[in-house]
């Protein structure tokens, strides 16, 4: 799915960024962009991408840096009427090449809530693997390359 890009969030777009919305069963697993807008803006740890689709903002993704050079990828969020249409494995898949460029990065890694199930299938399909560790209530999961 070549038509999806990730894009920085920046004045003209975070509006529309904050205003996406996922379906009412999936509000349990992701915040409201806004928080992690603010996340972004106010933290030290992420930085935001608009997910943007046929010049849609069609979802949102952050990524981050950890202490032992890993990259994370937080915050998936696609907005209810273009779910189902392969963007979220395009933006994990993306963005995870992306992130593994860098140099000195050992994997990539995300979490996730255990009850997501849909989010588990997609990142495991993707090839991330559960580590067993856990950050708060939510599974870990990393991609390594294969070298």
């Amino acid at each position: 799915m070549t038509d999806i890009r990730l894009e920085p969030v920046t004045a003209a777009n975070w509006r529309d960024c904050a205003a996406l919305t996922v379906h009412p069963e999936q509000r349990d697993f992701v915040a409201e962009v806004a928080y992690y807008l603010c996340l972004c803006n106010y933290g030290d740890t992420w930085n935001p991408l608009a997910v943007v689709r046929g010049g849609e903002v069609a979802g949102f993704v952050m990524w981050g840096l950890d202490d032992d050079g890993s990259r994370w990828i937080g915050g998936v969020v696609v907005d209810g009427k273009h779910q189902r249409q392969g963007i979220g494995r395009e933006v994990v898949r993306q963005l995870r090449e992306r992130l593994i460029a860098e140099p000195g990065t050992p994997d990539v890694a995300l979490s996730y809530q255990p009850a997501n199930t849909a989010a588990r299938d997609l990142y495991l399909s993707m090839g991330f693997v559960e580590t067993g560790e856990v950050d708060d209530d939510e599974v870990i999961a990393r991609w390594t390359p294969a070298r």
